[in-house]
């Protein structure tokens, strides 16, 4: 699982394997470690209405509601996206989708990646 944060928009995204877990099991979580401390943030299946996050014992998490993950792991559905509103004049904008294979090299293992769209395209060119 990847994570994008830049100002107040947080982007996570999944491998396959992780969109199965999430699907099946209903939790995922990744951990990153810095000397004496630690970055944590996961995605978590929930009973809420709306795509949600909060920010709680230092890890950040999104959360979905199980109905919009019915299937996710076998269709066409490449994510979901939401806006959290803070007070009256902040926003969080929430993006959770499919991870892609990157159309360019790169040094990362995407072998679980899903095939991206854009690469029969541009083969067929």
């Amino acid at each position: 699982m990847k994570i994008r944060i830049k100002g107040n928009s947080v982007r996570f995204r999944l491998t396959r394997s992780e969109v199965e877990e999430l699907c099946s099991v209903g939790y995922i979580k990744e951990t990153t470690h810095f000397p004496g401390s630690t970055f944590s943030y996961a995605v978590k299946k929930s009973t809420g209405k709306k795509i949600h996050a909060s920010f709680e014992e230092e890890i950040i998490t999104l959360h979905i509601n199980a109905d919009q993950l019915k299937g996710w792991d076998s269709n066409e559905e490449v994510g979901f996206e939401a806006l959290q509103q803070i007070d009256p004049e902040t926003s969080l904008h929430l993006l959770l989708e499919k991870d892609f294979v990157c159309l360019d090299e790169r040094l990362e293992d995407q072998s679980d990646n899903y095939p991206n769209p854009k690469m029969d395209t541009e083969n067929q060119l």
